[in-house]
């Protein structure tokens, strides 16, 4: 494989022009009536199968076809699927792995099993075309993911596979110059909402086998992806908010999560339209929170919600999320850092003035001294929500925390976040996938190298070592690494969430390989 230069995505992909992105479908738009039949008939136990399928004629053709043919005796809603798309398996493909050739030889080989080809696109799928290939996190997730990425890279780094990196991130920023920013994923259905904001840790992790030339290269994409996040800030009163921007009374400007559709996910289409059913909400209002929290990552969490932690009380539109807010610190100071290269000091300093400003806000809005916690904060409500979690560990991966508050951070996951396993994602056991007892490698790793960097390294290895050990039982009991896992009852299966338990997995592939290598406890 030839990674492709930065510089060659504007030549190979000129036809796709921003006219083009504006007469992109997605497969509700492309298959009026039939989508909707199909999502909610339940004649696939996920709703993400329909919209991932390929159409083997033109979406017109069969548009009419359905309709010449749904209301005569004996229609086979499935049977005519099955027959005009070629659906995704359940299963993906089938790996065996060898348990007794150890963690290392098993994510060496499962780079090549989640390694997809860039030029394989159908002309209908809803999956968008990308420059390069690219690594997908692994069952039901047949495509790439934002954030999930930088964790996956994580061990990439580790197995020396820079080029795979540097070809994922052209990918991204050939997304981010293509559509203004990188999606959710890479399918007509994500083109709403993006994701935790990564590229910059991205670019990061690059630099330390590319130098910090990296930075320079990418900057027109950093300084895109900020004004994508940043989008109509200027023009807001206190109070005010627009897209995923807020400005706080004070006049500090943070951000939240937000999606640019009010109307069901179309990966998810029953499932809303049943969840909206239980709220008190206006439907787009809803809609457009659930959304957000998809954007977040964190699908579903109690973080969202109010005191009682039901789905019907989601309100991620109106919460400052500290996690997000630090990316955005990481991704100001790294576009000043771009600049400080190309000797312009001036747009380095007004960078640094906008990151010293989050920073003063994050601690302002986000720092409980009750909790001795940094919180998530409803602006609406102008005061911190109701639940601690693990996007309280972000000001520590990025030096946003005092010694005195990082001091109290620790104590606080030590008392009440570490179990068995790992570190639990909340303390309420809800039934949502983002809360106990559930734990995930991406948080797990944030934690870890937090604690790190304020010399908590007793506790960073603590915490290592029981996931590592989690990851690894699993593994020799059923020969997989898992999307997630039950760190309380640790004999017991991760649930929860919209789907089943997902292996592969890139991101716990991509963590586990950096926390192996870094504390030396496998032993091979």
């Amino acid at each position: 494989m030839v990674p492709l230069k930065k510089t060659s995505l504007v030549l190979l992909f000129a036809f796709f022009s921003v006219a083009a992105f504006s007469q992109i479908q997605t497969p509700r738009q492309l298959f009026p009536s039939l989508f909707e039949a199909v999502q909610l008939s339940d004649i696939f136990p996920d709703n993400k199968t329909f919209v991932d399928a390929n159409p083997l004629i033109e979406p017109s053709l069969i548009i009419k076809y359905y309709n010449s043919q749904k209301d005569k005796p004996g229609f086979d809603l499935k049977k005519f699927i099955l027959a005009n798309f070629n659906v995704p398996l359940a299963n993906g493909n089938v790996f065996k792995s060898d348990v007794s050739a150890g963690i290392r030889k098993h994510i060496d080989t499962l780079w090549q099993v989640l390694y997809r080809k860039h030029d394989t696109v159908s002309k209908y799928s809803s999956l968008i075309p990308l420059p390069n290939d690219f690594i997908v996190p692994g069952g039901r997730f047949r495509e790439t993911y934002y954030w999930d990425s930088y964790f996956t890279m994580l061990g990439l780094q580790e197995s020396h596979k820079i080029v795979i990196i540097k070809n994922i991130i052209n990918n991204f920023a050939y997304m981010i110059d293509k559509f203004g920013f990188i999606p959710n994923g890479n399918r007509t259905y994500y083109l709403t909402r993006s994701q935790p904001p990564f590229f910059s840790m991205m670019l990061d992790l690059l630099a330390k086998d590319e130098g910090e030339k990296t930075l320079v290269t990418y900057q027109p994409e950093l300084l895109k992806e900020y004004e994508f996040w940043m989008k109509g800030a200027e023009t807001l009163k206190p109070g005010q908010a627009y897209r995923n921007s807020v400005r706080m009374d004070e006049g500090e400007i943070l951000n939240r999560y937000w999606d640019e559709s009010d109307k069901p996910r179309e990966e998810s289409y029953k499932k809303d339209i049943d969840a909206a059913k239980e709220t008190t909400q206006k439907p787009g209002d809803f809609f457009r929170n659930i959304r957000a929290a998809a954007e977040s990552g964190w699908d579903f969490s109690t973080r969202w919600m109010d005191t009682t932690g039901k789905l019907s009380t989601i309100k991620t539109t109106e919460i400052i999320p500290v996690d997000l807010n630090c990316l955005l610190y990481h991704l100001e100071t790294t576009i000043a850092q771009s600049y400080l290269l190309q000797g312009n000091a001036g747009k380095q300093q007004a960078y640094l003035a906008k990151a010293t400003s989050r920073k003063n806000a994050i601690q302002k809005y986000c720092w409980s001294e009750k909790e001795s916690w940094f919180m998530d904060y409803n602006f609406k409500l102008k005061h911190t929500t109701a639940f601690r979690t693990l996007a309280g560990v972000y000001p520590l991966e990025f030096s946003l925390a005092d010694a005195r508050q990082a001091i109290k951070v620790a104590a606080g996951l030590k008392a009440d976040f570490f179990k068995p396993g790992g570190l639990v994602t909340t303390g309420n056991r809800s039934g949502q996938q983002w809360d106990s007892p559930n734990a995930w490698a991406p948080l797990q790793y944030m934690a870890i190298d937090g604690l790190n960097k304020y010399n908590q390294t007793g506790l960073a290895q603590s915490i290592a070592q029981s996931w590592i050990g989690t990851n690894m039982r699993v593994f020799e009991s059923t020969g997989k690494l898992m999307e997630k896992y039950n760190v309380i009852d640790t004999d017991i299966k991760a649930g929860g969430g919209e789907y089943p338990l997902q292996d592969g997995f890139g991101w716990t592939n991509g963590v586990l390989l950096n926390l192996v290598n870094k504390y030396h406890t496998d032993n091979q």
